[in-house]
């Protein structure tokens, strides 16, 4: 099978860049090794944030949220998303300060999403909270969406302008001949005149067979899910000096992660859930709303999710041969990036730069020659 472009990886970012692809007259095939989101994607707290964001990510998320803001003309679903603001509390005087130079940061560079505001408006957006935090960080714009919802969104976009995706087919090799991609899979050879490497915590075998390896670790954030409960709470709350991320589901649900890991056997892809780490999640919730004490945990998973070292993803065209790019590395916060995904590897494809700056995020920041 021919095709112009050959995505490896059918999850959300890949789902992304095949649409926008597909928007431009691309003829696209996406190969998936399992389900479309199957790991990162699909199991993802779906946060919809722009709030403390790397100061590289600030132009990349600001244009994403644009994008979310009227995903409906996207994807012609609105994905479930929901924007009452987020929110990092500080719990104290140290805490506070260290949103103040944040918020600080964000000004001097002309940015004015990150807001500060005072113990008396934290309250009133957040009644519920413990009345010992002192104030917060607040982007009122962000917000979240359902993950499987939006996945399930943008591959049905992309297969109505035609976008094939070849799932449970794993890819073995890839060889060029005569400038023409040709890759072997479970289901036999496709070729393709570009590829693309948008294959999550897989995805540094691919660059190895390019000779650009990079130090990708797989890891498996926890979150859990509680028993419905009425509505007590709006805005999706983080705190600064520990790791949560809390929101109310519209259906009454609390979803509450943080970054604590599962234990995982990535040879065989399995997620042990880590039931101490994810009693310390408990407990932080407990400290800012105590009065959940008795909430019931009703299901608690795992995905498997690409990590760099310096929690930035790899954004470019590849470093070592022509007409590749990759996509991944996200560090389980690419799901509200993944709309401007699309768009910057499109035009990297099609336009050969992007309206976007993304050299932080070139592949070639591992290599020592790289310059800074």
């Amino acid at each position: 099978m021919k095709t112009e472009v050959l995505i490896i990886g059918g999850g959300l970012i890949g789902s992304s860049i095949a649409l926008q692809l597909a928007l431009r007259d691309c003829q696209v095939t996406v190969i998936e090794k399992e389900s479309s989101g199957r790991h990162a994607s699909g199991v993802n707290a779906g946060g919809l944030r722009q709030l403390n964001r790397h100061v590289a990510e600030i132009p990349l998320t600001i244009e994403a949220a644009k994008l979310w803001r009227n995903i409906k003309e996207l994807v012609d679903s609105d994905c479930d998303t929901c924007f009452p603001g987020q929110i990092r509390v500080a719990e104290n005087s140290e805490d506070l300060k260290k949103l103040q130079q944040r918020q600080s940061l964000v000004k001097s560079l002309g940015y004015h999403h990150e807001e500060m505001i005072t113990k008396k408006e934290l309250y009133q957006l957040a009644p519920a909270l413990s009345p010992h935090c002192v104030g917060a960080l607040i982007c009122r714009e962000d917000g979240y969406a359902r993950p499987y919802h939006a996945l399930t969104a943008f591959r049905h976009k992309a297969e109505s302008l035609g976008v094939q995706y070849s799932t449970d087919n794993e890819v073995y090799r890839l060889n060029k001949l005569d400038n023409v991609w040709e890759v072997r899979t479970q289901k036999g050879e496709f070729k393709a005149d570009v590829i693309v490497n948008c294959a999550g915590a897989w995805a540094n075998k691919f660059a190895e067979i390019l000779g650009e390896g990079v130090p990708l670790t797989p890891k498996t954030p926890m979150m859990m899910v509680t028993e419905r409960l009425p509505p007590f709470i709006n805005p999706v709350i983080g705190a600064t000096s520990r790791k949560l991320s809390f929101k109310q589901m519209q259906n009454g649900t609390l979803v509450i992660g943080g970054a604590y890991l599962a234990k995982l056997d990535f040879q065989q892809q399995n997620t042990e859930i880590d039931w101490k780490k994810l009693s310390e999640s408990a407990q932080t919730v407990m400290a800012l709303f105590p009065q959940l004490e008795n909430v019931r945990i009703v299901r608690s998973w795992a995905g498997i999710e690409a990590f760099m070292p310096d929690n930035l993803p790899v954004i470019s065209a590849s470093s070592t041969e022509k007409n590749v790019y990759h996509a991944f590395g996200f560090s389980a916060h690419g799901f509200q990036l993944s709309p401007i995904i699309g768009k910057i590897i499109s035009q990297l494809i099609l336009d050969g730069k992007s309206e976007l700056p993304i050299k932080a995020f070139d592949i070639r920041r591992f290599l020592r020659s790289f310059p800074n």
